[in-house]
């Protein structure tokens, strides 16, 4: 995540010494709930149309949706992003950044054609742009369309989109771990099980090489990938182990309530069920 310097400057190293930088520690930690309390209360302390204060909303929007409150996750993107369009403009990289992370709250929230048409009109925008930034804005982008594709059943044109992506990209980022994970849910979406997996144990790679800091996000991602791969390859004693390991983790990094640990409990139910 890429906060900022006074003037609103991008500032890709360090925020030490500035008025989120708690929020930002604690966000990157996995400490979801006291993020999220830190950078409200930042917000509420600098006077409005000051660039912290809507940096700091940005943080409680994202620690928000990451406790699996998703509709007060996008109630809070709705501020961030008035703020945002203020102070740096429609066009702006950490607007359009802003929008994308915006519109997947939607799709965790069921709103997949939404989701679809605004990430979509961002991954163009980025496409319009240069630069590092604009390059990361966009694959972004189409992983939320990835993930809304998939949401709406399209697989095809979800693995298609993945693909797409993910080639040239570098191997060893987190944009090209989730767009992985979009690329196995698409394949799994198919029925094409082996290679689902094929793809699953790949992002399982990508995600341990990941630093620390940049692995909290996804949690359980790569379990649940695994667990319907291998569950649709009849390999249900493998599958459960995967499956409850993702609900576990899910559970005590987002809680209840979060579409990853509900998804992960589903299926769970799905597979207990059919016992």
């Amino acid at each position: 995540m890429r906060l900022l310097r006074p003037r609103g400057r991008a500032d890709a190293r360090s925020t030490a010494g500035t008025p989120v930088a708690e929020a930002k520690a604690l966000y990157e930690a996995g400490r979801y709930a006291e993020a999220e309390a830190e950078a409200r209360a930042v917000a509420r302390s600098r006077p409005r149309g000051d660039e912290y204060a809507a940096v700091a909303l940005n943080i409680a929007a994202l620690a928000t949706g990451a406790q699996g409150r998703h509709a007060e996750a996008l109630a809070t993107y709705d501020e961030a992003l008035a703020a945002f369009s203020r102070i740096f403009g429609a066009d702006h990289w950490l607007t359009l950044k802003l929008r994308s992370d915006r519109a997947q709250q939607m799709t965790s929230l069921g709103r997949h054609a939404e989701c679809e048409a605004e990430c979509a009109a961002v991954a163009e925008a980025a496409g319009r742009g240069t630069g590092p930034e604009m390059s990361l804005l966009a694959a972004a982008a189409r992983n939320g369309l990835v993930f809304a594709l998939n949401g709406q059943g399209r697989h095809q044109e979800a693995e298609a989109l993945a693909r797409e992506a993910l080639d040239g990209r570098p191997e060893r980022d987190r944009a090209s771990l989730v767009l992985r994970l979009g690329l196995a849910r698409s394949l799994n979406g198919q029925a094409r099980y082996e290679d689902a997996l094929t793809e699953a144990q790949g992002a399982d790679r990508q995600y341990r090489a990941l630093p620390e800091s940049q692995r909290h996000p996804d949690t359980g991602a790569v379990e649940l990938a695994l667990a319907t791969a291998l569950l649709g390859l009849g390999r249900a004693l493998e599958a459960r182990c995967q499956a409850a390991a993702a609900h576990d983790a899910c559970l005590d990094s987002f809680g209840p309530d979060h579409r990853r640990t509900v998804e992960a409990r589903t299926l769970l139910e799905h597979m207990d069920g059919g016992r």
